[in-house]
């Protein structure tokens, strides 16, 4: 199988996981000489207020989730390490449920690999709240990698 685009899926918890992220992916696609794409996915009300931290011209028609991701501090330390590893790498930004939208991208993009973080949680979290990470690994079109943040424990 080649390996041609990984997408690096990312969202407001992962900020604290950006170093083993970064390495994570850099680890499969430099080797492969593949794009990484940098995805950042927000719910409608996480856009609305990164649309306001970020000083976005609410009265646009239309304002590119693309240019918001751009623009955000999780994707911009990304792009800063990945430009230390000499990993070619695009930018894109979509709004809906995590789980679902980033599926979504994985087969827009046509990802040959995804790579998402999260963090330990018992099988009760997971039942009562849900794992974007487990969503993700169910139906994904291709392999997940998937980058543990142990910090927080169970």
């Amino acid at each position: 199988m080649t390996l041609e685009t990984v997408l690096l899926a990312v969202g407001p918890g992962d900020a604290e996981r950006i170093d083993e992220l970064a390495e994570t992916v850099a680890e499969v696609a430099e080797p492969a000489d593949a794009t990484v794409v940098l995805a950042h996915v927000f719910t409608k009300s996480e856009y609305d207020d990164v649309l306001s931290r970020l000083e976005f011209d609410r009265d646009q028609t239309e304002i590119d989730p693309d240019d918001v991701a751009r623009r955000h501090s999780t994707i911009l330390d990304l792009q800063e390490t990945l430009d230390e590893y000499g990993v070619d790498y695009e930018t894109r930004g979509a709004v809906g449920e995590h789980g679902p939208t980033i599926v979504d991208l994985a087969t827009s993009t046509d990802a040959d690999r995804v790579v998402v973080g999260g963090r330990r949680r018992s099988p009760t979290g997971k039942a009562v709240f849900g794992s974007t990470a487990q969503e993700v690994m169910l139906s994904a079109p291709c392999p997940v990698t998937f980058v543990r943040n142990d910090d927080h424990g169970a």
